[in-house]
Formats: C-alpha cells, structure tokens, sequence
C-alpha cells in the first residue's frame, strides 16, 4: 500500500500566501524523503485560508522543487476548465517534469455560484462531466489522425487521471471508465462505505485500467502526545465549522478551550464530518491508522494534515512515515 500527502497551501493567521507556498515546498522535500508516494494539492477558489488556487502552477513549483515524489492535483474541478487547457496544461508539467505528473479531477466547482460566476463557467457544466473526462483522456492518450484538435504538449503523455469524489456518483464514473478513484473520506466520509464497495463490484476493465485502485483520504494530526495532538486538531475544527458557517477564513491557531470557539452544539456534526482521521501519540496514530486500512483495504493511503504550526505539521507526517513503516529515500 502506498502512502501519500494532500496539501492545501494552507494560509494561517499572521501569514501569507508566500510563506504557505515556502512550507509546501519544506513538506514535500521532508515527505519525498520520508518515503511518501504522492505529494498531491487541491483547486479551491475565493478562499483565503487556501493558497493553491492556480493549482497546475503549484504543482510545478513543487515538482521543481522535488526529484523523485509524484506531483499532483487532487483535484482539478474540471467543471471549471475547457478540458483542452487542462489537458495543455498537464502535458506541459509533464513534459518538464516527465512521469511524476498526476491529475486527479473532481466534479465539485471548488466554490459557490459567485466563484462559477467570475470563472465564466455554468453550473450546467456539472452534467457534462462525463464527456469532458473522456474528451480530456482522449486528448493525453494516443495521437488521433485526422483530430481537428490536439493537446499540444499533452498528446501522448498519458499522464494518469484519477476520479475524485465524496458521493456514489464519482465511483459510478471511475468504475464505469476504469479509472483509479480516490473518495474524498476525510471531510464527507458518509457515503463512503457505500461507493468503496459499488466502485469494486462495477469496475470494467479498459484502456485506462485492468483493475480497480481505491485511494482512501485521512486526515492525520500526530504528536509525541495525545493531549499535543488533540489541541493541534483544534484549528482543523474550528477552520471546519467556520466554513460551514458561512465564515472562511485564515487557518486559526489551536486553542485550549474549543467550546470559547465552536459552540458544543455544532461540535458533534464538525466531528462527524471529521470522523475519519488519526489524532494522537504514535501508538494512538498507529492503531486508528491500522483500523482504517483494516476496514477498507486501500491501494493507497492519502493522509491531510490540518495544523497551523508548520513545524508541527513536519512533525506529524514524520510520525505518519514512522507508524506506517514507509521507507525513507536516501540522496
């Protein structure tokens, strides 16, 4: 099983989008090392706590930045994007880059009606998500004769797609095409039971995939101790319910006393929506880890950590590495 890191460039109170670009850059150096498979980072719009907006950009900053970890979008919103330019846009990386170049693409807009509004996109576009995944594979796969148009670079790069979701539509699709399917379990783990089994039960073999290859996302706060790893997922739950609530903002610190923050009437649903995540010492990590991969047998483990203090969060992918036996990468 591999084990993989999902980034957000995430922009904490008293910061900048600058610094939060040199920390990504800090984590996936730190996780290429440590032996993580994937470094992987996400299109969210009109958010102030997430810097990774221009995502394929970001992507090749850290792929520049790195030698050996695969570099990719978990996900492009390809409702937000003519699928030619995507396709353009990742054959590019992938032609600097070469074989490292990943693109993970999701249905959700990555914002509100307002943020469709400003990208000159539909909603419609939603429903035709289908076509523009096909058109998109048909424009990285093999050269077409007579196309009247082509992905140039793009064409014949093969970069893989993986199909992102947190409903049964998305493993629908991914089975449907044969594609890899990762479910985003980490903030919407309700239906995940569900489309882990139907995407297992419906794949059909293709040319894009002989067998089914399920991505189960976590999220990962660890400590040297449960208390020092409960009080880091402070910011995670209080950045949650304040996105929830209408209210984005700046990554907040941790605090002592979460009910001074996040009413304990919204908490239960804060941490439901949050239930499938390890929080705590290395043992603690270790077992809720353990159970996980037990339960639902990923081939790969995609681990998001939520923590404001950059050394902090070095530190809990170090242990995630650890408890999980990956193998560090030498120079």
């Amino acid at each position: 099983m591999k084990t993989s890191i999902l980034d957000l460039s995430p922009v904490t109170e008293g910061s900048d989008p600058a610094a939060s670009f040199r920390n990504s850059i800090r984590l996936a150096q730190a996780a290429e090392g440590w032996g993580y498979h994937r470094f992987w980072l996400a299109e969210h719009h009109n958010m102030a706590g997430i810097a990774s907006a221009a995502t394929a950009v970001l992507i090749g900053h850290v792929a520049e930045h790195t030698k050996t970890i695969r570099v990719g979008a978990g996900g492009i919103m390809l409702p937000n994007h003519a699928p030619l330019a995507v396709a353009e846009a990742f054959g590019t990386l992938a032609t600097i880059h070469g074989p490292r170049i990943d693109l993970g693409l999701g249905r959700a807009p990555g914002g509100d009606g307002a943020v469709m509004m400003a990208l000159r996109r539909g909603m419609a576009r939603n429903d035709q998500f289908p076509d523009d995944v096909i058109e998109l594979l048909t424009y990285l796969g093999d050269p077409q004769p007579g196309a009247r148009v082509a992905a140039h670079p793009g064409q014949g790069t093969y970069v893989p797609v993986w199909i992102l979701g947190s409903s049964l539509y998305g493993a629908s699709l991914a089975a449907a095409l044969g594609l890899p399917y990762a479910f985003a379990s980490h903030f919407a783990p309700g239906d995940l039971d569900q489309a882990v089994r139907l995407y297992r039960e419906k794949f059909q073999p293709g040319p894009w995939g002989d067998q089914p290859r399920f991505m189960l996302a976590a999220n990962l706060i660890a400590a040297d101790t449960d208390e020092q790893a409960a009080r880091l997922r402070t910011s995670q739950q209080i950045s949650f319910y304040r996105l929830r609530s209408g209210n984005p903002g700046l990554m907040p610190p941790p605090v002592d006393d979460l009910d001074a923050v996040v009413p304990p009437q919204h908490q239960a649903a804060v941490n439901a929506a949050l239930a499938v995540s390890a929080v705590g010492g290395p043992d603690t990590v270790r077992t809720q880890l353990g159970a996980l991969i037990d339960r639902y047998r990923p081939d790969e483990l995609i681990l998001a950590g939520h923590i404001f203090d950059p050394e902090a969060r070095l530190r809990s992918y170090q242990i995630g590495a650890e408890v999980l036996g990956l193998t560090p990468v030498s120079d």
